[in-house]
């Protein structure tokens, strides 16, 4: 059995492959990466595949069975049809499941709505493809806020506009280790699943940071406008605006799930506790 992961070089994809690795050996494993010499490191096949470029699928996805479609970073419109390479190709060369890495999060009412709505497209377009599928919702990636600790230091503590909203936090190694078995495990076939931990608000995160590493941050919540604006200024209007409306939906609740974590991968989701610990010690 040959999987492949697409977006390998990226850290969700290259989290992925090295826990399918784990679990099948790397001779069983092909990295699909858009500069296949930034996925060298990662010890496998490597082919070439740029999500703009169906031929470059029809090619990659030959003589396998299994794909691991990350969900591309391009603005949302464009991510539709990028995602429809992969997943014409894989059916043009027989490719018999494929698993996508989808998210959660409110599609109407902020910001980050038009990148969920592009996502649950996916997720349609995946459905519908006559293939075995398996959707996961990854909730948010907990490493930006920890490499983020020095700012939040200089600043003063965590500012944004989530207020009392809790957020089921997860990592790029616990989502590789759930992905790992929703490729493998067929029994999770035709499943969607929350890719989720336990539900903390930011005065708990800013906790659990100063208990791992000595800070003594304080969570301060700022309105959605005045957050939005922070953000644009510092990050561009695109990628702002984003941001803006991700702690947005922590606000409203749209973060806030239930988790399927253990149901896709075999296992209780680490705290956010040991998240962070894991972090600090790698």
């Amino acid at each position: 059995m040959k999987i492949a992961v697409t977006s390998a070089s990226g850290q969700l994809g290259a989290a992925i492959t090295r826990a399918v690795i784990r679990e099948i050996g790397k001779e069983n494993v092909v990295a699909i990466a858009r500069t296949p010499s930034k996925a060298g490191h990662l010890g496998v096949e490597v082919r070439q595949g740029d999500y703009n470029s169906r031929e470059d699928f029809n090619e990659a996805l030959k003589g396998i069975d299994k794909v691991l479609l990350v969900s591309g970073m391009d603005e949302p419109r464009k991510r539709i049809r990028q995602h429809r390479n992969v997943i014409e190709a894989a059916k043009q060369n027989g490719v018999r499941k494929i698993v996508y890495t989808s998210i959660v999060g409110d599609d109407e009412n902020t910001a980050f709505s038009p990148v969920v709505q592009s996502n649950r497209q996916t997720e349609e377009d995946v459905r519908n493809s006559g293939l075995e599928y398996v959707i996961g919702r990854n909730g948010i990636y907990i490493e930006p806020d920890l490499e983020y600790i020095d700012t939040y230091v200089k600043e003063g503590g965590i500012i944004n506009c989530a207020a009392q909203g809790k957020c089921g936090y997860t990592s790029r190694e616990e989502l590789g280790v759930a992905y790992a078995q929703m490729l493998l495990n067929d029994h999770l076939n035709g499943e969607t699943l929350n890719l989720v931990g336990e539900p903390i608000t930011q005065n708990e995160l800013a906790e659990y940071i100063n208990q791992v590493y000595g800070t003594s941050l304080s969570f301060k919540s700022i309105s959605v406008e005045a957050y939005k604006k922070e953000r644009r200024a510092a990050l561009g209007d695109f990628l702002g605006t984003i941001i803006a409306g991700i702690y947005e939906g922590i606000r409203s609740g749209a973060n806030n799930v239930p988790s399927d974590f253990e149901k896709a991968s075999g296992r209780p989701h680490k705290s956010t506790l040991e998240m962070i610990q894991a972090f600090k010690e790698n």
